[in-house]
């Protein structure tokens, strides 16, 4: 397959047998010479399509054929439960399971049936989480093998091919879990890095095709693992944060829109910058000419930078950590941004706010991009709390006819919940609003209808009177 992204080969892909390639459970074996093989064929991870091979066959089972289906367990759903996954949900819990029969595990794939034991999908088994069963293939001839994973891959790394001019652009997501109909599996691309994010126990037992079809298809320098999310601790698995493939190299530079940004991939929040936000920050750049801007959660600066590309007349930033700060610092710098036309607050962003609406300055512009507030239904109270304070601190802060530009990337706050808040804080603050625009996420980041949570980044562009 020919999508590769990167302007250079492999580098006869990067002295494989010195470099290795580390992996838990299945020791990946590399030759002396650097080329190897796969269990279905040459996977082509250099220039002569080189690949590896796993040492021990893969426990998940590979190629068999329809007739043998009936070996493999059945899950059973409880009468009416089946309405979710048959309205596109590709997440069923514990609590919809009637009857398991036949041998299982964790991580092992399942057939799904409903309680008139009809077929209704494919999906890999977890009974350590509450998300017991995600759903990888609605088709009963579709089975869930390696290739099906090859395939899922191969089709989301074409539709960004599809998109993005890499000369341009190459900070990406290439795939995107359930919205890309592989759960569990993240990949970004910074440049010639990628990072992945293994965070499912089904994902895991794919984790060999995963890096294969990756070195086939892009010939990265560079893949880290970042398997580091809350989401992998629920399934029962161990955080994990390593190099996997080339050089260790954590920290690259790559480009957005043609601006350029240092990323730390093995520390930095997520897999080390805030992808979703690329189209969100080219809109606000189109409201910051001669503007006077307040960049609230600035982390590494982006939004900032975009700022100052749109001709942005002073920027403020506040950020509550040091090492992003240090890498806001290195981005101003790359794309230029006069010492003079920036200021840096470390502290927490609630309290900074607090203390400029005390000395009574006033900015055009306000941008609010917090992390995540709530990461399940039992923190949703709280954290429309916490959205409803930021955005009253900030209304504070805009002159009268200013914009403000305010995000949310809690799943479980939907877009409704989220304008209540910003609605909330309005009134508090007796400050008209006319909403010119709702925000939402790129589509490197694809969403399912039938998972809510899946849309989880939401935002609002505001002009303020």
């Amino acid at each position: 397959m020919g999508l590769n992204f990167f302007s250079q080969q492999n580098q006869d892909v990067i002295e494989g047998a010195k470099l290795g390639l580390k992996s838990s459970g299945n020791v990946l074996n590399i030759k002396a010479d650097g080329g190897c093989s796969s269990i279905g064929g040459a996977l082509g991870c250099g220039p002569r399509g080189r690949g590896f091979e796993p040492l021990h066959p893969p426990s998940f089972h590979s190629g068999v054929p329809m007739k043998a289906l009936n070996t493999f367990p059945k899950v059973v759903l409880k009468p009416e439960k089946e309405r979710p996954v048959l309205l596109g949900s590709p997440w069923i819990f514990s609590g919809a399971i009637g009857d398991i029969r036949g041998s299982i595990e964790a991580g092992c794939m399942v057939e799904v049936r409903d309680s008139s034991q009809d077929f209704l999908a494919w999906g890999y088994y977890n009974p350590d989480s509450q998300i017991a069963i995600r759903v990888l293939s609605r088709a009963p001839e579709e089975f869930p093998n390696e290739d099906l994973v090859k395939k899922r891959i191969e089709d989301a790394i074409g539709t960004r091919f599809q998109h993005f001019d890499s000369q341009f652009t190459d900070i990406m997501r290439l795939v995107n879990s359930e919205g890309d109909f592989l759960p569990g599996l993240v990949v970004d691309r910074y440049g010639r890095t990628l990072v992945v994010q293994i965070l499912t126990r089904g994902m895991e037992r794919f984790r060999e095709v995963v890096i294969n079809t990756l070195l086939e298809i892009l010939h990265p320098s560079t893949i880290w693992e970042r398997s580091d999310s809350s989401v992998r601790k629920k399934e029962g698995l161990e955080p994990k944060t390593e190099l996997l493939w080339g050089d260790d190299r954590h920290i690259c530079t790559a480009k957005e829109n043609g601006n350029l940004f240092v990323v730390d991939v093995r520390t930095g929040q997520k897999t080390g910058f805030y992808i979703d936000q690329r189209e969100n920050r080219r809109e606000v750049q189109r409201y910051c000419r001669g503007a006077t801007v307040l960049n609230c959660f600035a982390y590494t600066g982006a939004f900032s930078v975009y700022a100052h590309r749109g001709g942005a007349r002073h920027i403020t930033n506040v950020e509550f950590s040091p090492s992003a700060m240090e890498l806001l610092n290195e981005n101003s710098a790359l794309n230029q941004i006069p010492g003079s036309k920036q200021e840096n607050i470390l502290g927490d962003a609630f309290e900074v706010l607090r203390e400029l609406r005390k000395k009574g300055a006033q900015f055009d512009l306000v941008i609010v991009d917090p992390p995540k507030f709530a990461h399940s239904q039992a923190q949703l109270k709280q954290a429309l709390k916490g959205y409803k304070d930021i955005n009253l601190q900030a209304l504070h802060l805009i002159k009268r006819g200013g914009m403000l530009a305010t995000f949310s990337c809690s799943g479980a706050v939907t877009m409704e919940l989220f304008s209540k808040a910003v609605l909330w804080a309005a009134m508090d603050a007796r400050r008209e609003m006319k909403v010119l625009k709702r925000l939402g996420q790129p589509l490197d980041h694809p969403f399912v209808l039938g998972l809510p949570e899946s849309e989880y980044l939401k935002g609002l562009l505001i002009k303020v009177l």
